[in-house]
């Protein structure tokens, strides 16, 4: 038998006619009140709208190689990525894009799983390469996650194609660190040196995708991330003013780290920042050592260690012109419109983050 529904209560009575000995001076300033309340709740409404605006997505992740053939070879037949573009371009518009006069650059880009990265080649001029001494601390860091099904697999995958370590071994994130637990990692470079990652998710961690059966065993990439010099000011820079969301933060050290970065007393702040689709962007601040070297302020987007990670917008100008006021630096010295069949966009500029890591703002 069904309870009967229950009997409708009356309206509370007015603070007022409760308490006599209440100014009258409440009662007139009552609507002004909840003028004022309306005003803040449609204030924060309009700001949260145009703080979800300004960055819509993660496109992909970008690096200059000094061989393109050479990269594109070792991330097809060693990390099993597969080509979906090449291109070669040169003109006015892609030297406004890059900051850069005269270039002439190949472009190649390739799919895991649902991501992508974007190898680019400057056949003219070259840029410079990565310097041996670099370190995992240097400011300059950058890399991409690459997801496996079985890191010991996929260790001995690269084992047996001659990949240089970066990391002693795959580690193992402790049972201590409980945002992180379990989770296994190993460093290693590519041919021209950039730093790269595979990572392992145990069940009750990271994306759900990451834990489909599948018979790959490289999946996708997760996250790209960069050494910071303070979690503060970026958090600055990519939630306060592009308006990425803190997904996750965790404090890393040990044993396990420290044999991870290859750095002794490695002790990190970890941020994870995500945008509504696409890879996330991680954050490495080291608490200690804090000797990591800054970028070179003469970074420019041929030198081997630039970086790119494309971020789409819903509106480039108004972009660009709030960039151009913030914490980070603008390199195109306006937004360029390339052909969308070579980039996949109509509009787009380069610019750094408050540590000098390259961002490729683009509207489609």
């Amino acid at each position: 038998m069904m309870n009967p529904p229950p009997a409708r209560q009356q309206n509370p009575p007015h603070p007022e006619s409760m308490n006599p000995a209440l100014p009258n001076t409440l009662s007139r300033a009552r609507p002004r009140v909840r003028v004022a309340a309306f005003a803040i709740l449609a204030l924060q409404l309009w700001a949260s709208v145009t703080f979800a605006q300004v960055i819509k997505s993660v496109e992909t992740i970008g690096m200059t190689v000094s061989n393109i053939n050479r990269a594109t070879e070792f991330f097809s037949n060693v990390l099993h990525f597969d080509k979906i573009s090449d291109f070669e371009v040169y003109g006015a518009a892609y030297e406004k894009l890059q900051g850069l006069f005269g270039l002439r650059m190949r472009g190649v880009r390739m799919r895991l799983g649902e991501e992508t990265v974007e190898l680019t080649q400057y056949l003219a001029p070259e840029g410079r390469p990565i310097p041996a001494d670099w370190r995992t601390n240097d400011r300059v860091f950058q890399h991409i996650a690459i997801v496996v099904s079985d890191m010991d697999k996929a260790y001995q995958h690269l084992r047996a194609h001659d990949v240089r370590h970066a990391s002693t071994a795959p580690q193992v994130i402790p049972a201590t660190n409980k945002a992180a637990a379990g989770i296994r990692a190993f460093y290693f470079k590519d041919p021209d040196g950039h730093y790269l990652e595979l990572i392992y998710f145990p069940p009750d961690k990271g994306d759900p995708r990451w834990q489909q059966k599948s018979d790959r065993l490289f999946l996708g990439i997760d996250h790209t991330a960069m050494v910071v010099s303070s979690t503060e000011n970026s958090l600055g820079f990519y939630r306060d003013l592009l308006g990425m969301r803190l997904a996750g933060q965790s404090m890393n050290y040990g044993t396990e780290q420290e044999h991870l970065n290859n750095i002794a007393g490695a002790r990190l702040r970890i941020s994870g920042l995500r945008a509504t689709s696409g890879p996330g962007i991680e954050f490495l601040e080291y608490l200690s050592p804090r000797n990591g070297r800054p970028a070179p302020k003469d970074t420019r987007a041929n030198d081997i260690w630039h970086w790119q990670t494309t971020i789409s917008t819903t509106n480039a100008e108004k972009t660009f012109r709030k960039l151009s006021r913030g914490s980070g630096r603008v390199v195109s010295p306006g937004v360029a419109t390339p052909a969308k069949t070579d980039f996949g966009f109509t509009k787009g500029f380069l610019a750094r983050d408050p540590d000098g890591h390259g961002l490729q703002i683009v509207e489609k």
